[in-house]
């Protein structure tokens, strides 16, 4: 059995719908960003970080969409989602570490500009600024998956793999923060045809997620 902590429309998601993928017996355990669970004592026992998602496996913990969801499809080899090629493997990894290390602390900036200032004051002239630059990141990541998804069925080519519901998440964030998603073609035929998927738009549901709206 597996548990996943996680906060609807938050990256948790991607590891929801890979498990969902999988046909994995998992149960699941709400934890309200909004209201601040993540950073009470109970959940900081499960994750030291405050953050979703963690998975509960055996008594253990893994924490990080890039350790949670290579562990997960390692677990269901028949379900096929990582590619055989160590290469393409490694560089499905690589990929999933980016969306992590650059367009998920760009989306962090745009929704907290305060947070680099570490607390020190600053002016809302700067606050505006940092944001502006990080909208500007956030879409050129955006635009990079776009470009990444030409001619592409899925963000590997014809291989579905764990990548893929990551980057439906980057998609459902950058209608959050109101950016063109419309104009990235190729990310919004992919986002359309990831909700097709029966494990992707169960998931939606139950997360009662806006990308349904916008289908």
């Amino acid at each position: 059995m597996y548990t996943l902590y996680f906060s609807p429309g938050a990256c948790s998601m991607a590891s929801h719908i890979l498990l969902e993928e999988c046909g994995a017996v998992y149960e699941t355990k709400l934890i309200a960003l909004a209201k601040g669970e993540q950073r009470t004592e109970a959940y900081r026992k499960i994750n030291p970080h405050g953050k979703v998602p963690a998975l509960a496996v055996d008594g253990k913990v893994i924490t990080e969409n890039v350790a949670i969801l290579p562990y997960i499809a390692r677990q269901f080899p028949d379900a096929n989602l990582l590619p055989d090629d160590p290469v393409e493997s490694a560089h499905c990894i690589e990929v999933a570490g980016w969306l992590s290390s650059t367009a998920h602390v760009a989306l962090s900036i745009i929704l907290h500009p305060e947070r680099p200032a570490g607390g020190a004051e600053i002016g809302e002239a700067a606050l505006m600024a940092i944001s502006d630059n990080a909208r500007k990141t956030y879409w050129a990541c955006l635009q990079e998956i776009d470009g990444r998804l030409a001619r592409k069925q899925w963000m590997m080519g014809a291989q579905y793999t764990v990548l893929d519901p990551y980057a439906l998440v980057f998609y459902g964030w950058g209608n959050r923060v109101e950016m063109p998603m419309a104009d990235l073609k190729n990310y919004t035929a992919f986002k359309d045809r990831m909700i097709e998927r029966p494990a992707v738009r169960n998931v939606l549901e139950r997360e009662q997620s806006p990308l349904l709206k916008a289908a």
